[in-house]
């Protein structure tokens, strides 16, 4: 709510306006609030469109569930391509099951972002294979597969032409939840293009709704970015602002081995913790390097999380708010990744036992290995 008993409503979006959750929508800083108090004259703008106007800069809102489903159903009333952005890094914490089902019979181009994250060793067509495959098993019958790098500027070039190829003269919708960097891959692509860039600088964006902001493209159509969906389930929805830029990596992914025997653990900071239950076994995390990997006897385990959680065994810096960690027990039959929603994940050889415990919240589950 806004600190006054009349609703206020953003010009640009028309969402009303409130002063206490950045990621919702509406958000603006008191101080501009009172600015405009002060002041009526002014043209009041949310935060979001503010930086849309004046820096050519998208960034994100999330919505709930049943909103996100609105928003796909009004799509699936409307001509064009689908662009659904996953994040390569936390596919099975980024993907929309059943995604085709919401958009109808049109066309979806997957994007794998983040690409820049995984280590330089992976096969980048074995991997576009896996990401076809992952996309068939939740039910998206994709067109085309691409991997960029929205931070680095890979393959932006070569999405544009795919998106060229596949809309037909038609809109563009880009769908994805939230933390896959959909906004930073539009910014990029705004900031390639000079003439879309000029027009974001000078439109007062005639029909800017809350649930999508079109971009001009040349033909009269538009590449539509739509809110980011939130999937509860990852770790980032658990951890504050500090704590999510700990476990977020920003270089390649460098893999971190270790020769086990049984009887031993290994937590990732206070955020997980592995009891590996073979006699013998080599297994490799695929974890941001900032985050203590620390090994210790399983007979221990419990009690050496209570008496370090938030000190040496940290994030979570906010032990009060964190849950307790529930069990799962897995079995790889073939090589296997598992995976922690949001964290990352362990590649295990086949024929290994693993007893996992996550935030209760967070999901974890098991797939071949992608490396």
């Amino acid at each position: 709510m806004t600190e006054t008993s009349e609703k206020m409503y953003c010009i640009g979006c028309g969402a009303e306006l409130q002063t206490e959750d950045k990621t919702k929508p509406g958000y603006v800083q008191n101080s501009t609030l009172k600015k405009y108090q002060e002041d009526d004259s002014r043209e009041l703008f949310c935060k979001r469109c503010f930086r849309l106007r004046n820096y050519n800069e998208i960034t994100d809102v999330d919505i709930s569930d049943d909103d996100f489903l609105k928003l796909l159903d009004s799509i699936a009333q409307k001509d064009g391509l689908i662009v659904n952005v996953i994040d390569i890094f936390d596919y099975e914490g980024s993907v929309i099951p059943g995604l085709q089902r919401f958009v109808g019979d049109k066309d979806i181009l997957v994007v794998g972002n983040k690409v820049d994250l995984l280590p330089k060793s992976v096969n980048q067509n074995r991997l576009l294979n896996w990401l076809q495959q992952k996309s068939k098993e939740n039910g998206i019958k994709s067109v085309n597969q691409v991997m960029v790098s929205a931070e680095k500027g890979t393959n932006i070039d070569k999405l544009m032409r795919l998106i060229e190829k596949y809309r037909n003269g038609k809109d563009v919708y880009v769908v994805g939840t939230t933390n896959t960097g959909k906004s930073t891959l539009i910014n990029k692509i705004i900031s390639q293009n000079s003439d879309v860039k000029d027009l974001i600088t000078t439109s007062r964006f005639p029909g800017t709704t809350l649930d999508r902001i079109d971009i001009p493209l040349d033909d009269g159509k538009s590449l539509i970015d739509t809110p980011g969906i939130i999937h509860k389930y990852q770790l980032a929805h658990f951890l504050n602002d500090e704590d999510l830029k700990t476990v977020t990596p920003k270089k390649p992914l460098r893999p971190a081995t270790f020769q086990l025997r049984d009887g031993q653990t290994i937590f990732v900071a206070g955020l997980a913790r592995f009891d590996f239950l073979d006699e013998k076994t080599n297994v490799v995390f695929y974890v941001n390097q900032n985050l203590l990997l620390h090994r210790t006897k399983t007979i221990n385990a419990e009690e050496f999380y209570q008496k370090h959680l938030g000190e040496m065994l940290t994030p979570p810096s906010d032990v009060e708010e964190f849950p307790t960690l529930k069990k799962e027990e897995f079995i790889a039959h073939d090589r296997s990744d598992i995976v922690i929603y949001g964290l990352g994940w362990v590649t295990i050889p086949a024929g290994s036992k693993v007893r996992v415990y996550v935030p209760d919240g967070v999901s974890v589950s098991i797939r071949d290995a992608i490396i």
